[in-house]
C-alpha cells in the first residue's frame, strides 16, 4: 500500500477510534416518574441531557433497582452511572444532588385535614398507607410506630404498574391517608387529576434521627473520579433545565443543603 493510500485509510479510522464510548445509564424499565423503557421519565431526560453534554450517546441498561443492585450488577460494570442515589450512598461516588424532596401527607382536599405531623391526633383511627419497599416499610413507619400508630399501618406496593395505588388508595378512601415519597406522590396526582392534598412531613427528621427528606445523586463507579467530576460540572450547568423538568413532574422539591 502506498503512502498516499494508508494515510487515507488512516483518516477514515481515526475518528471512529477517538470516539466517546456510549454514557451507559443504569435505570428501571417500569417506574415512572423516575424512569421507564419508553423515557418517559424525569430520570431518562435528565440523562439523556446530561450525556448529550458530555458528547456521549446516552446507553440505557435496563435493570430493577433491588436488593442486591449494587452487588451484583453495578460493581460488575453492568454500566456507567446510576440515576436516582442518594447523596453519599455507600459503596459508590455520587455527584452533587440534583435534587432534593421529601416525605409527604396525602390527604383528601374535602376533608382540608393537610396533615404535617406523625403527633397529629387527626392520624388516630385512620389507616395510613406507606410504600412497601422490599421486605422494609419506608422511612416514616419507624416515626408512625413510635407514635402509636402500628396498628393502622398498611403496606402499599407501589413499583411498575402499581405506582400510582397508594395515592388512589387514599382518593377512593380504601386508605385515610398515607405518607408518599413526593416525587411519586406529585407525579400520579397531577396525572390522575385525583382531589388530594399534600403536605410535607415535619420536621423533616424524626426525633430518633430518621430522615424524611433525601438529596439526590448521580452514582458512579468508586474509581471514577474523572466522570464524577464531569458530571457536577453539568449538572451545574444543567441546573435551571433540571428544575423545569422536575417542575413540569410535579415533584416537590426542597432547598438543596449547603455543602
Amino acid at each position: 500500500m502506498c503512502l498516499r493510500s494508508l494515510s487515507f485509510v488512516l483518516l477514515l479510522i481515526t475518528p471512529a477510534i477517538g470516539a466517546a464510548a456510549p454514557l451507559r445509564i443504569c435505570a428501571d424499565p417500569d417506574n415512572l416518574p423516575f424512569s421507564s423503557r419508553t423515557l418517559r421519565g424525569f430520570d431518562n431526560r435528565i440523562a439523556v441531557l446530561t450525556a448529550h453534554e458530555l458528547h456521549r450517546k446516552p446507553a440505557f441498561v435496563w435493570t430493577r433497582n433491588g436488593r442486591g443492585f449494587l452487588r451484583e450488577r453495578f460493581n460488575k460494570d453492568a454500566c456507567d452511572v446510576l440515576m436516582g442515589a442518594p447523596e453519599k450512598m455507600r459503596g459508590v461516588l455520587t455527584t452533587i444532588p440534583y435534587y432534593r424532596s421529601e416525605y409527604v401527607f396525602v390527604t383528601r382536599s374535602r376533608e382540608h385535614l393537610k396533615i404535617a405531623s406523625f403527633d397529629d391526633p387527626r392520624l388516630n383511627g385512620r389507616k395510613i398507607g406507606l410504600q412497601a419497599l422490599d421486605d422494609n416499610l419506608s422511612p416514616p413507619s419507624l416515626a408512625l410506630i413510635r407514635t402509636g400508630h402500628v396498628a393502622q399501618l398498611v403496606g402499599i406496593n407501589s413499583s411498575g404498574a402499581h405506582g400510582p395505588d397508594i395515592v388512589r388508595a387514599v382518593a377512593d378512601n380504601r386508605l385515610g391517608t398515607a405518607v408518599v415519597w413526593g416525587p411519586l406522590a406529585g407525579y400520579w396526582i397531577a396525572h390522575d387529576h385525583l382531589p388530594l392534598t399534600v403536605t410535607p412531613v415535619s420536621p423533616l427528621a424524626d426525633a430518633s434521627g430518621v430522615p424524611f427528606a433525601f438529596s439526590i445523586s448521580m452514582a458512579v463507579h468508586k474509581r471514577d473520579l474523572k466522570l464524577r467530576d464531569q458530571l457536577n460540572e453539568v449538572l451545574t450547568k444543567l441546573s435551571p433545565t433540571v428544575a423545569r423538568i422536575l417542575t413540569a413532574y410535579n415533584v416537590p422539591t426542597l432547598a438543596k443543603e449547603a455543602r
